[in-house]
């Protein structure tokens, strides 16, 4: 064979695997972006349901009745005691906690405004108050106090319950509860 014969040859399967070469980085290729586009594709289905579980939460958030479910209260106004003077915002403080008792099934036995305790320098009003309530509504009662506005904070808290053996399951409760909050002068 001559070199003039083995040079077409040559060329053919160079070219042939030229091609096939080609075609390989070119099959890789589409590839290659077709796993980045179905990546993307995933990350945007993420988002989008990220997107309606959040709108679904804001939507059931609004709907939901705050401050022990009866669906009139909405936590909204100041998170302070308002007040022109720190005795004026401790009465406001007593009042919200004898309505919350209140609205819980309870009865007030007494309370005592503390304007000079331990936090008083740093603005906080502090109450003691006694009460009555059924078993069930103390825990809706706590969360009304801690969840509504203004934030209140509980300090302190004692449960006396009924010493007879025999009373019915209905019995009210004695509660001692210590609760606290901020005070920042009325505008």
């Amino acid at each position: 064979m001559s070199l003039a014969q083995q040079s077409p040859a040559r060329g053919a399967r160079q070219k042939a695997v030229s091609s096939a070469l080609y075609a390989a980085v070119v099959a890789v290729l589409l590839g290659v972006a077709a796993a980045a586009a179905s990546s993307l594709l995933d990350g945007v289905n993420a988002v989008n349901a990220a997107n309606e579980v959040l709108g679904r939460m804001d939507h059931r958030k609004g709907a939901q009745p705050e401050n022990g479910g009866d669906g009139k209260s909405e936590a909204s106004g100041s998170p302070f005691l308002e007040g022109q003077t720190v005795t004026i915002a401790g009465a406001a403080l007593q009042q919200r906690v004898g309505a919350a008792v209140q609205k819980a099934g309870g009865n007030v036995l007494s309370t005592q405004i503390d304007l000079q305790g331990p936090n008083a320098a740093q603005g906080f009003v502090g109450l003691s108050t006694n009460f009555e309530i059924p078993q069930p509504a103390l825990q809706p009662l706590l969360y009304d106090l801690e969840a509504g506005m203004p934030y209140l904070f509980i300090d302190s808290l004692a449960i006396q319950t009924p010493q007879a053996a025999g009373e019915a399951e209905g019995a009210k409760m004695r509660v001692q509860i210590g609760v606290s909050g901020k005070w920042q002068a009325a505008k």
